[in-house]
């Protein structure tokens, strides 16, 4: 969207492209894979799946709502009031630029995924626009057990793997020490803060960064497959319901 002008904008929107993808993430740690992890993702599923649901792409909102892990360093975390607000402005904007459908792909979880629901009917619900949230970690659990034989985690083997594929440069394997690994607790069990871990698996035992670049490429590709097919049904299902 920042690459073209206002005429260019008018012309397409919404008579040649009616769909915009807003990526969303946040800055802190991811084990030893970059900080920005939770941004270069959506904005790379954003890049791969555009042309195959005639979609724009908007600016990316880098800042989030990041919560037990801003301790550490190179982190940041925007209070709820102000991300709530700078958010839903930019969703009404979107709106009032004449996008139809607007899908909002999300690289970070905790308190924002609850923030962005909550939003995402709010401001549907105002400006008569259709809305889509997608945490793309979470919905493609199932590929990550299929590509990897096992569940993932927060920069654990999925989430290192997508960016690898991303950029392997990203990525420093030399790094790493499976001491710096834990698994989440089980609601009602224990919190702490700061998070003691920056690596934190989903089910103990279970995704330990192995750093294979070929599963990571088909890890990827999948995982985009399938991100497309839902904003495409999506999409196709609002149309045959009239809304």
């Amino acid at each position: 969207m920042e690459r073209i002008n206002w005429m260019e904008f008018r012309e397409w929107v919404p008579s040649k492209i009616n769909t915009v993808l807003l990526p969303l993430g946040t800055i802190e740690p991811h084990g030893v894979t970059a900080n920005g992890a939770d941004i270069i993702a959506p904005v790379a599923i954003a890049k791969e799946i555009a042309p195959r649901v005639n979609a724009m792409i908007a600016p990316v909102i880098p800042y989030g709502f990041t919560g037990v892990m801003d301790a550490y360093p190179g982190s940041f975390t925007v209070p709820e009031d102000a991300y709530r607000a700078y958010v839903r402005a930019v969703l009404v904007g979107l709106a009032k630029n004449k996008f139809k459908n607007i899908i909002l792909i999300n690289g970070h979880g905790g308190g924002q995924t609850a923030i962005l629901n909550a939003l995402s009917r709010e401001v549907g619900r105002e400006t008569g626009t259709r809305m889509l949230v997608v945490n793309w970690w979470s919905y493609c659990t199932d590929v990550t057990i299929e590509v990897f034989g096992e569940d993932g985690g927060h920069a654990a083997e999925n989430e290192n793997a997508f960016i690898m594929a991303i950029d392997p440069t990203l990525v420093h394997r030399e790094r790493y020490n499976q001491d710096m690994v834990t698994a989440n607790p089980s609601p009602g069990t224990w919190s702490a803060y700061p998070n003691p871990s920056s690596i934190t698996l989903y089910k103990d035992g279970q995704g330990y960064p192995k750093f294979d670049l070929a599963k990571a490429k088909t890890y990827f590709a999948k995982v985009n497959d399938k991100l497309a097919k839902l904003v495409q049904e999506t999409i196709r299902k609002w149309d045959m319901a009239g809304l």
